[in-house]
């Protein structure tokens, strides 16, 4: 079978991650897939497997599943340490008919008890690690059972009792049925469940594909986001339909992951923006640890025009390029932008792209005050295509309060300009009163302080914009340099220094403002 062939089965029939190992080892049944950890689940697999050989584990474990008592239809809430066999266990879960639920590692026990509730009497399929983190949760009461990757825990069904397990038909779910439901980054509070189906993961693989394509078969792609995110799905399929080895990395140490980029000399790299920033200083290595990428490709969040600049120098290709999607969970990739080395530095980061071409997402800006929608006065984003998410898992009136026939309101406020070009300035629950963009201010003052490892405006008690911020090494801020930096911004009040480990993130590392928002709040309130 050719990838092509493959990639239009999936528009047509839906994407179903259970069948895909087997449908990427029909394309080319040695495409290699490399990590750069252990399987807690089958830690003795290694860490450098074919397609071929992934696809015969992700068999094995779904027989597994079935025989600790999975059936179709159940949901399965897979809550476990960051790993790559996160990936391996939801395809086989989701080979015998299982609705995935993917709970980020990073979510801590209460949010995991609300959401198990919400879900009502799913399968956990957990480990003894996160089992400890749990001691205090009533998991009897919350789950049908409790299914350890690894390990054995009273109450618990081990997967490893089950080697062995006699091999099941696969059960392909309905195409606009649920068959994935993935969660918020919970900036706000408690995360929202996102449901998706075969057809809405499918649809949102097409701009991933055509970025492939600008790739040779056989260039190694480097994916380093969270295992739990449905970008990994999309990511690693179709570097696997088109016969690219690929690399998954686990840990984020830029000295680590230089080691990996040096080794496996990858043609392109996806990341989460944060990830990037904190490899920056892998740039100026004399080894060029991506000097072979051609591609760089980001997603979950903006990222500021100094880090691609920088990455674009440090590749040696001729037109190496940084592609950035603009999107979130409930509405996949919606527009999209590429950046070139020699203008990267110039760009305006609030220009976070164009509409995808044919079969992809509409993009539309509508007022938010009577005004139409412009620079001064900008309106709420707004995206419709097939590829919207089917609901919120049990909250279908808080999804319906965002959905207008066929657009979905993203939350985030911007423009369009004449070329068609959508600047996304703030989410709406972030904007304050004259900043014209937190973001901007951002991205124009991080350009000026490389000693800034983050830098993030958020809302004081008195509504002032008050600038929080981390330096490399957590070194002391030049408050000369900073006032130079900030000339533009008289409204700023006074920066707030933190040290980098104390950043409250979500689990794509997004920076939870609203919390730093109520710290500031608290600290107050505790002052009178």
């Amino acid at each position: 079978m050719k990838g092509s062939i493959a990639y239009k089965s999936i528009q047509k029939r839906g994407l179903h991650i259970g069948l895909l190992p087997e449908m990427a080892a029909a394309v080319n049944a040695s495409t290699p897939i490399t990590l750069d950890h252990d399987l807690d689940v089958l830690p003795k697999a290694g860490r450098r497997l074919t397609v071929t050989q992934y696809a015969e584990h992700v068999d094995d474990l779904a027989a597994r599943l079935w025989a600790a008592g999975v059936r179709p239809d159940e949901h399965v809430a897979l809550y476990k340490s960051a790993n790559a066999d996160i990936w391996m266990l939801a395809a086989a879960a989701a080979r015998i008919g299982a609705v995935l639920v993917m709970l980020s590692p990073a979510l801590n026990p209460e949010t995991v008890a609300a959401l198990l509730k919400r879900v009502d009497q799913p399968n956990l399929l957990t480990d003894g690690h996160k089992l400890d983190l749990l001691a205090g949760i009533p998991l009897a009461d919350l789950t049908q059972r409790v299914i350890t990757a690894n390990g054995e825990r009273p109450g618990a069904v081990s997967l490893a009792e089950l080697a062995g397990a006699p091999r099941v038909r696969p059960v392909i779910r309905p195409i606009d049925e649920a068959a994935v439901i993935t969660h918020t980054s919970g900036t706000t509070g408690i995360p929202k469940l996102v449901v998706h189906t075969p057809r809405t993961q499918g649809l949102r693989l097409i701009p991933q594909w055509r970025l492939l394509s600008l790739m040779r078969k056989k260039d190694t792609v480097a994916i380093h986001v969270p295992f739990v995110h449905s970008r990994m799905v999309a990511a690693t399929s179709l570097a696997l339909l088109r016969e690219s080895p690929v690399l998954l990395l686990r840990e984020s140490d830029p000295a680590e992951v230089a080691e990996q980029l040096i080794k496996h000399r990858p043609a392109l790299v996806e990341a989460l923006p944060n990830s990037l920033m904190e490899w920056e200083g892998l740039a100026d290595d004399p080894r060029a640890p991506f000097g072979s990428v051609k591609v760089f490709s980001s997603t979950f969040d903006a990222i500021h025009p100094g880090t691609m600049s920088k990455l674009l120098k440090a590749s040696n290709r001729r037109r190496a390029l940084f592609f950035q999607i603009y999107g979130q969970s409930e509405v996949g990739p919606a527009v999209g932008r590429a950046y070139f080395r020699n203008f990267a530095h110039k760009a305006n980061g609030r220009c976070v792209g164009w509409a995808m071409p044919k079969g992809a997402a509409r993009i539309r800006v509508v007022s938010r005050g009577g005004q139409p929608p412009s620079e001064k006065s900008p309106g709420f984003i707004e995206v419709a295509w097939d590829g919207l998410a089917k609901t919120y898992f049990a909250e279908q009136d808080r999804y319906d309060s965002n959905r207008n026939g066929d657009w979905w309101r993203t939350g985030d406020v911007g423009y369009r300009t004449k070329l068609g070009c959508l600047h996304m300035l703030d989410r709406e629950i972030d904007m304050i009163p004259g900043v014209r963009s937190s973001l901007e201010v951002e991205d124009v003052v991080l350009s000026k302080l490389d000693e800034l490892s983050e830098l993030v405006v958020v809302q004081g008690p008195g509504s002032e914009p008050i600038p929080v911020i981390c330096t490399v090494d957590d070194a002391p801020l030049d408050r000369a340099r900073w006032r130079a930096a900030v000339a533009d911004f008289p409204q700023l009040a006074d920066p707030v220094q933190i040290p980098q480990a104390e950043l409250p993130r979500t689990a794509t590392l997004k920076v939870q403002r609203t919390e730093l928002s109520s710290r500031f709040q608290k600290q107050l309130e505790d002052r009178t």
